[in-house]
């Protein structure tokens, strides 16, 4: 997140409402919560009276969330009352606040609409970044005497940042090494945008819970403890000690004290080059698709995971050949009141991050399927089934694709994720100055065959601009994928480590909402995917001393 004011005007050419003199233009912003369809009045620029060609200078400061579809609404109504439906109506504008940041210079003209056979004139929307989103913090913390976990050993513990929301819910922003074996840990320093650390809030309450991991996954909680970003900022001048307390025990325990301390050993601040400055100097997100067209994508959570094949032969990683995406037993099936798991992950992604990419062509594969007209398993082939020009025209073309795939296509395998990495990674190897950054989604029910070579493509593709989102789909346990997003232990391959971590994934299943509110649900799951892609950018941009271009006066 971040802080963005975007300007309202100025609006040219409107429609003349007065008899006797020119409108007097005001501009009312709407906004539209993620995943909710109700518009809600966020602020108004004052009255300017008797023109058609007015400049605004109140702004309006919002938030910005790269993952999140921000949709926005500018009514500029005549202002002869304040009670909007009683005045009259001049047109109005859509537009996404991804849309203003992603355009040249942060600057975006929309055409008024809205008013039966007449030209309504055009808003100007103009877009600059607040200076305290600039600042980030690099900080080093230890602990002493956290409790034991671990029944053979000590623990192995590690710390999970929470930044505190608006509606009194947490969201993870950082999680520290893992430092094995041991109830005193020393972690190492690490920085973190004050944006994502607490929005530009100072006095925002930040929760940090320690946990003893485990390789299985079920980390096990050792305690926690709240601070603040003005709290912390404290201990550049002292050491700031916290007492880390499990609710659960102290509730049990009448003598209970604490699970252990945690110490601030530093804190220092200074500014650095934001996400925004590098899409306002000009760098474009590139996005590719790539979906996976295997046999195992016959099962279905609906059917329990158990596999229900049709068709014969066996696929070439041993599993029967193909489940028909036909069948409501495949995760490809869509039916005539939903779309598949496969198709509502690309809608969800790809909606938020096509507003960053300039001309809206984006390369699409599938893999594991075998293809016509002869018949070959294929790792990376064209959805639009043109070898010399994947791209698809936009998330509907890809869609579009993606769905013509199926009907042509044989179900097959083995998974390999390497070629289409691989595929991608050449393309951005092509241009690495910061003017292009790619993005590749992979979709997949998680059963891969290639993960030695998987991990060696994401070594090499770690020192490239580029970013891996993996959504899982389907009943499997995903352990692969959790390797893959290298969250606690970094992705490494034979001796090599992956110089930055570029991967993020998730499972579908954790965004089913039982209510069935499925705008809702994929609201949050792109929210998920994508949040990491603004850190994973200007990691790549720090590591190699790109700057951003300046952007044109």
């Amino acid at each position: 997140p971040g802080c963005l004011t975007p300007g309202s005007g100025p609006c040219r050419n409107l429609l003349d409402m007065d008899t006797f003199s020119k409108s007097d233009p005001v501009v009312v912003l709407f906004v539209q919560g993620s995943g909710d369809s109700e518009w809600k009045e966020f602020g108004r620029t004052e009255v300017i009276d008797n023109t058609l060609n007015p400049d605004f200078v109140r702004k309006f400061v919002l938030d910005y969330y790269f993952e999140e579809k921000q949709n926005l609404r500018f009514d500029p109504p005549e202002s002869h009352s304040t009670v909007l439906g009683v005045q009259d109506f001049l047109g109005q504008a859509f537009v996404a606040l991804g849309e203003v940041i992603g355009s040249q210079r942060g600057r975006l003209e929309r055409p008024l609409t809205g008013v039966p056979g007449k030209q309504c004139g055009t808003i100007l929307l103009l877009a600059e970044e607040l200076s305290n989103c600039r600042d980030i913090v690099t900080m080093q913390l230890c602990a002493n005497k956290l409790d034991k976990k671990d029944f053979f050993g000590k623990s192995d513990p590690f710390l999970v940042f929470y930044r505190s929301n608006e509606d009194g819910t947490f969201t993870i922003c950082h999680k520290t090494e893992v430092v094995k074996n041991t109830l005193n840990p020393v972690w190492q320093p690490f920085t973190i945008p004050v944006r994502a650390l607490c929005n530009g809030d100072y006095d925002r309450t930040v929760k940090i819970d320690v946990y003893d991991w485990d390789r299985d996954g079920s980390h096990d909680f050792i305690g926690e403890f709240a601070t603040s970003y003005r709290e912390l900022s404290r201990a550049q001048s002292q050491f700031t000690v916290y007492e880390v307390l499990n609710p659960r025990k102290k509730c049990k325990k009448k003598k209970y004290v604490n699970s252990g301390t945690v110490t601030l050993l530093s804190f220092s601040v200074e500014s650095e080059f934001t996400f925004v400055d590098y899409i306002r100097g000009g760098t474009q997100l590139n996005f590719t698709v790539a979906i996976d067209f295997t046999a195992s994508n016959g099962e279905c959570s609906r059917c329990g995971g158990r596999p229900r094949w049709r068709g014969r032969g066996t696929g070439a990683d041993g599993r029967r050949a193909a489940g028909l995406p036909s069948q409501p037993t495949s995760l490809h099936y869509a039916s005539p009141y939903q779309l598949s798991a496969y198709a509502l992950a690309l809608k969800a992604v790809g909606e938020v991050i096509q507003d960053y990419d300039s001309d809206k062509l984006f390369p699409a594969y599938g893999f594991g399927a075998k293809v016509p007209p002869d018949g070959k398993i294929s790792h990376q082939f064209p959805l639009n089934n043109n070898v010399d020009n994947p791209s698809c025209a936009g998330i509907e073309g890809v869609l579009e694709s993606y769905l013509q795939s199926l009907r042509t296509v044989q179900l097959y395998g083995p998974t390999n994720f390497a070629p289409v990495i691989n595929q991608v990674a050449g393309t951005a190897a092509q241009v690495t100055d910061g003017s292009q950054y790619h993005v590749l989604l992979i979709i997949t029910d998680g059963v891969i065959s290639d993960m030695l070579q998987t991990k060696e493509a994401i070594v090499t593709a770690s020192a490239l601009p580029m970013s891996i989102i993996i959504v899982g789909v389907g009943p499997a346990e995903f352990e692969a994928m959790e390797e893959l997003d290298g969250d606690e232990v970094r992705v490494s391959s034979r001796g090599r480590y992956a110089e930055r971590d570029i991967v993020q994934f998730v499972p579908f299943r954790d965004y089913v909402d039982d209510s069935g509110n499925q705008v809702l649900s994929m609201a949050r799951l792109a929210k998920d995917v994508l949040a990491e892609i603004p850190e994973q950018l200007l990691s790549y941009m720090k590591t190699h001393d790109i700057k951003p271009r300046r952007a044109d006066p």
